[in-house]
Parts: structure tokens; C-alpha cells; sequence
């Protein structure tokens, strides 16, 4: 069994508390992880306060071959670290390996970025009066940036916080799920073998309830990364003051399918964006509403397709579907369908346990109050709901607190580009699933599912300040 340690200063360090890692799968011990203290956490934000006074001052080119050894030793274990997500998530292998694979891309991106990052020529002859002066721009790392991340994608969406960050000469103390600390520990071995500066990198494990105060507003922290519950991303926005923030709080994600839709072509698609990872997505596809002249052909092809997932070991390549984070989670989502099922909705196929599992399910006869329809499931769980017209299908997205992802299946161009003027999300996906993410592309959330942009370029923006110089030309 796996003992794992803090890794603080470029060293890994023993602490006296641990707590003990299940797999969501068997419910076996996995691993023992060291439980940081305040006073831990306290010296790893000092470690990468000292440690960023050098490391700001190395160039782009030298920040760009860190992240591009990050690629090539992570191109080299790739079934290594999807095995890694098997045990810690519960996450199927060809999910696994799909995460590597996006992760790799998003140091690649990173690593590219880092040689982009520019500021602009100022006309500063623009202004009245202004005849012998010239202006740029540029652009400078803020310091520490504390990163906290979910269990959910705990490679790639680590790399969303380090790779940005590096690349513009941050430091990051990074505090990661209860749950998959073993993927974040890592990257404390691959960083250090692709030649980060010791300090630059700072990894804490344990309670987030009781580290997170001192994690965001400890005064060296100058920004606070944050991926998870709305509940916990509020009470961290309260507390930081005028520290930067990013907040992904996730959604409740829907797409529209339309009668112009080849209903043939997409049907698996939308299996997969309802029920990859469980559900256990902050896109995952959770409402689908279906114009009423299709309806019926849709939800009897979705039916059959979901029937044919096989849920079981993440360690078979087999295996579509795997175990929920906790058991917990399970009894949870159990308790939201018999609500549902006792207020008059109907559970089409699926909807059967195991202390660990949920069979993909599909629901229909819902109402916009309940629960698997209004609030973030984060579990195999869809709903079906025909709608008359587009307006109706459009208000029904937008008739929620959340709004991260959105889509729209249509053939007709005119009726695509008004779904994207009016669906209220950070952004709108037309002719595929709302769960479709790529790792450059601005992704974030509107409403109550978010603030701020991920994605590396817009990351960046947010993990630096603008500085503007300004040169009298005579004197």
C-alpha cells in the first residue's frame, strides 16, 4: 500500500496525521495520504512566495522546456497514470486514457503559450496634447497562485491550473481532492524530473474544510484557482477580498434536438455526453429536450442505446460505465429519483444499485422543479422532455440558476445562430453535445456556474496583471 507524503520545497515530507484512500470500485485501501496541517499549508505558501522571486525572472524559452519535458515523460506513461485514475476515481481505462491524452495537450498548450504571452503598442499621441510619448503594454505573473481541484478529472484539470500558471512565471500550491491525491502527487515527480525550480510547485493533501481558509487568504496568495461545488466557491469569493479568482462551479448541461436533426447520427453521441465518467462531469449532459414530432423516435433509440453500456471494473477495457466517487453519492442520487418517481416522473431504463454503482438513467415525465432536472445531478442520470417550438426549448434551458455548457442540433443555420444569441451559457455548442470541451477554447460559466475563464490563453489573462510603460521620448 502506497504511503504518500506532502511534497513541499522540492521534498517530499512525513506528517504525523493520515487518512486512509478507498477505491470507489472495491472499497479496498488503496493508499495512506498525509493530512497537512495549517501550518503546513502556512509553509508551502512561504516556500512559493520565496521561490517565485527567482522563478519570475527565467525566460519564456526556459518555462516552455519545462512544460514540453512535462509532454514527452507524460507521453511515456500514459497507461500508468490511466491506472492511477482506475484506482483513485473509479474511472473506466478508455475514459483514463482520454484524460491523459487531453492532458498532455494542455502542458503542450501551456508550454506554447508561454513563448505568446504579449502585451500591445499604446498610440499614446491618441490623447490631446500627447506629441512625445510612446506606450506598450506587457504582461507579469502575479506571484502564488493557490489552486484547489475536484475529483472528477484530476489529471487534466490540474494541468488547467500548473500549466498556465508556469507558464508566465507563477508558483502554485496546489491542494487537490480527498479523493484523488495520487494523480496530483504525481506531477510533483514529473515536474521536478522536467526541471521546475524546487519550491515552484507545492502540493498539500487533506481536509479542504479545514485548509481552504488559510489556502485563499493567506496574504502571499495572490490568486485563488477553484473548480468545484457552488456552495464552497461562494464562501471562498467572500473571503478573498481583492485577490483574482477563477471559479468553475459546474451546471446542469442541456442540448435541444431539433426535427432537422439526423436523430440516427446522434443518438450515440449524446449516450456518451449523458453517461461518461458516471455522469461525473461538470458538462455532463443531464437535460435533453426533444421537439414533440420526434420524440418518441428519439427516446426509444436512446433507450436502446443506453441499455447497451456495461457497467462495472475500471480496470477493463470493457467497462463503460464504473463506480460513483462514494457511497454516499449513490444514496444521494437515489434518494433525488424516488422524489422525482413520487412526484410523477418515470425512470424509462436504469435506476438500479449497488452500494458503489447507478445503471445509466433514463428518465422521462419530469418537471423543471425537480431536483435531476434543476439542479447539478453529477451522476448517470438524463432527462428526457419533448418541447412544441423553439422558444418553448430555448426558455426551458435558460429556466435554471446555472449555465455552463448549452448545445443545439439543428440544420437550419438561422435557428443555430438564435440559440446562440439567446441560450444563457459560457458557451453554446451547435450540431454536438454540451460536453464537449477542448483544451484551448475559453470554458466557463455564467449564472451560478462560474467566474472567470479557463482554457490556457484565457487563463493566463487572469493569472497575470497588465502593466502598462510609458516612455517620454524628449526632455
Amino acid at each position: 500500500m502506497q504511503h504518500a507524503k506532502l511534497w513541499i520545497n522540492g521534498k517530499w515530507e512525513s506528517v504525523e496525521r493520515t487518512y486512509n484512500l478507498a477505491s470507489p470500485y472495491t472499497g479496498e485501501i488503496i493508499a495512506q495520504i498525509a493530512k497537512a496541517s495549517i501550518n503546513d499549508v502556512e509553509r508551502a505558501i512561504e516556500g512559493a512566495h520565496a521561490a517565485f522571486q527567482t522563478f519570475k525572472k527565467t525566460t519564456a524559452y526556459d518555462r516552455a522546456e519545462i512544460l514540453y519535458k512535462v509532454v514527452a515523460i507524460m507521453r511515456e506513461r500514459k497507461q500508468e497514470f490511466a491506472e492511477i485514475l482506475a484506482l483513485e476515481a473509479g474511472k473506466p481505462l478508455v475514459a483514463g486514457l482520454a484524460e491523459i491524452d487531453r492532458t498532455i495537450a494542455t502542458y503542450q498548450f501551456s508550454a506554447e503559450a508561454a513563448k505568446q504571452s504579449m502585451g500591445e503598442t499604446v498610440p499614446m499621441d491618441a490623447a490631446p496634447g500627447t506629441t512625445d510619448r510612446i506606450g506598450f503594454t506587457k504582461r507579469v505573473p502575479l506571484g502564488v497562485v493557490c489552486a484547489i481541484t475536484p475529483f472528477n478529472f484530476p489529471f487534466n484539470l490540474v494541468a488547467h491550473k500548473l500549466g498556465p500558471a508556469f507558464a508566465v512565471g507563477n508558483t502554485v500550491v496546489l491542494k487537490p481532492a480527498t479523493q484523488t491525491p495520487l494523480s496530483a502527487l504525481v506531477m510533483a515527480e514529473i515536474f521536478k524530473e522536467a526541471g521546475l525550480p524546487d519550491g515552484a510547485l507545492q502540493i498539500v493533501t487533506g481536509s479542504g474544510g479545514e485548509l481552504s481558509d488559510t489556502l485563499t487568504t493567506h496574504p502571499l496568495v495572490k490568486k485563488v484557482t477553484f473548480t468545484g461545488s457552488g456552495a464552497v466557491g461562494l464562501k471562498i469569493k467572500e473571503k478573498i477580498g481583492l485577490r483574482k479568482i477563477t471559479l468553475e462551479l459546474g451546471s446542469n448541461a442541456a442540448v435541444i434536438v431539433e426535427p432537422s436533426a439526423p436523430i440516427d447520427k446522434i443518438i450515440s453521441r449524446t449516450v456518451s455526453g449523458a453517461f461518461g465518467f458516471a455522469g461525473q462531469v461538470c458538462i455532463s449532459l443531464q437535460r435533453i429536450y426533444i421537439h414533440e414530432s420526434i420524440y418518441e423516435q428519439f427516446a426509444e433509440s436512446f433507450v436502446t442505446e443506453t441499455k447497451k453500456l456495461i457497467v462495472g471494473d475500471p480496470l477493463k477495457n470493457t467497462t463503460d460505465v464504473s463506480a460513483m466517487i462514494h457511497p454516499n453519492e449513490v444514496e444521494r442520487i437515489k434518494q433525488w429519483i424516488d422524489e422525482a418517481k413520487a412526484q410523477g416522473a418515470v425512470v424509462a431504463t436504469g435506476a438500479e444499485f449497488t452500494e458503489r454503482t447507478c445503471t445509466p438513467t433514463v428518465m422521462t415525465n419530469v418537471g423543471a422543479h425537480m431536483k435531476v432536472v434543476c439542479q447539478e445531478t453529477f451522476a448517470p442520470i438524463v432527462s428526457l422532455v419533448p418541447y412544441k417550438s423553439l422558444d418553448e426549448a430555448i426558455a426551458l434551458v435558460n429556466e435554471s440558476e446555472l449555465g455552463l455548457n448549452a448545445g443545439i442540433y439543428t440544420n437550419i443555420l438561422t435557428d443555430a445562430m438564435r440559440a446562440a444569441d439567446e441560450l444563457e451559457a459560457g458557451a453554446v455548442i451547435i450540431n454536438d453535445i454540451p460536453t464537449f470541451r477542448t483544451d484551448n477554447m475559453p470554458y466557463g460559466g455564467v449564472k451560478m456556474s462560474g467566474y472567470g475563464r479557463e482554457g490556457i490563453k484565457y487563463a493566463i489573462e487572469e493569472m497575470t496583471d497588465l502593466k502598462l510603460i510609458t516612455i517620454k521620448t524628449s526632455l
